[in-house]
């Protein structure tokens, strides 16, 4: 049974919310429209929300929204400063509710130095890591919901009525004007984002031939300047240097050359971004620029961009039934499919067409 929450939903404005939302950079963008909808109902409130150090970068500039940064690559340091800083700021203050929006144990003992006079956490059913042992309030339990819709849960909760999504996240001129030096004006853009988090058992990257032909088959039939997108990482800046060299066509390659607004001011500039399961997916959706995502090893109605469902090659049921001999409505909502070799039910074919679809539209 969910937990009395006789104070929820706030009748008049709380006086002030904390949000604890750490990463990762996709989960960030879906919970900046929650933000905006708190903003919207109640202007008056004092939002303070802790976050990580790099997902700052991308949206700490949020007008009338105190960032307090929670630095994990500090170990136990992190949870002291984080102490420090909220003793500085809000010294004998008790925030009326804190959003306690990250599931992990990270977050949950961050969570036992905020002092909040409601810690109002996901429904049991979802409130993973024992999470549910760190709040005293839970939102309501609504099953088989994408990523951003669970969030506004919290909002729902507090009794937010407005729960239309808007971003608004500010692209400075900087990073614009970085855009503009080295994407030529005057020709549709695509960007490719081809990797996702690289992790332990993550199976969601899509071959680098198949982009190579995706990236030629843009610029000869749709006359498109094709730019190669994504951070620093080895294995990034790997795809990005097999791809180029397998281009009859060669991309302009910025990968691991951009911060993240700067990132965000190329997927702003593209007509379309194509990526798998990644935060580049996500940040796309915040400008609307629409994606093409690459969906096999995880679930786009749960994790896939918010607003491209339509253009989403879904291989998801399909890789389901091979590897488990079920679909979609018989297994966990976040079942992924572990295995190397998944990707490869995507086609080149598979990419094209909803490509053509997209710009025919």
């Amino acid at each position: 049974m969910p937990l009395p929450t006789p104070i929820l939903p706030f009748t008049a404005a709380p006086n002030s919310v904390c949000i604890l939302r750490l990463s990762a950079v996709g989960d960030i963008c879906h919970t900046v429209p929650v933000v905006r909808s708190i903003q919207r109902q109640w202007p008056t409130t004092r939002i303070t929300w802790i976050i990580g150090k790099l997902e700052a970068t991308l949206v700490g500039d949020l007008p009338d929204i105190e960032f307090i940064i929670f630095d994990k690559s500090r170990g136990w340091r992190a949870y002291a400063e984080l102490r420090q800083t909220l003793q500085q700021r809000h010294k004998d203050q008790h925030f009326d509710v804190l959003l306690q929006m990250q599931i992990s144990i990270r977050a949950s003992i961050a969570s036992l130095l905020i002092p909040a006079d409601i810690k109002l956490g996901f429904d049991k059913a979802r409130a993973k890591d024992y999470q549910w042992l760190f709040t005293s309030a839970r939102i309501a339990e609504k099953p088989r919901q994408h990523v951003m819709d669970g969030l506004f849960g919290f909002a729902e909760a507090m009794g937010v009525s407005d729960l239309t999504p808007h971003w608004d996240i500010p692209v400075p001129a900087e990073a614009q004007e970085f855009v503009q030096a080295r994407l030529p004006d005057g020709r549709p853009v695509l960007a490719i984002s081809p990797c996702s988090s690289n992790r332990a058992r993550n199976w969601r990257n899509w071959h680098t031939e198949g982009y190579a032909q995706i990236a030629d088959y843009a610029a000869e039939k749709h006359g498109m300047t094709v730019v190669l997108t994504g951070g620093p990482g080895s294995l990034e800046k790997d795809y990005g240097e097999k791809i180029s060299a397998l281009s009859k066509h060669t991309p302009i390659n910025l990968i691991g050359q951009t911060n993240l607004k700067q990132l965000l001011a190329i997927i702003q500039r593209a007509s379309v971004l194509i990526s798998p399961d990644s935060g580049p997916a996500h940040m796309a959706t915040t400008v609307g620029t629409p994606v093409v995502g690459l969906y096999v090893t995880s679930n786009p109605q749960r994790t896939g961009p918010y607003l491209s469902q339509q253009w989403v090659v879904n291989k998801y049921p399909e890789a389901l039934q091979a590897e488990m001999d079920k679909n979609v409505d018989e297994v966990p909502w976040g079942q992924r499919v572990r295995n190397a070799e998944a990707m490869e039910r995507i086609l080149v074919e598979d990419v094209i067409r909803k490509l053509n679809q997209l710009l025919s539209g």
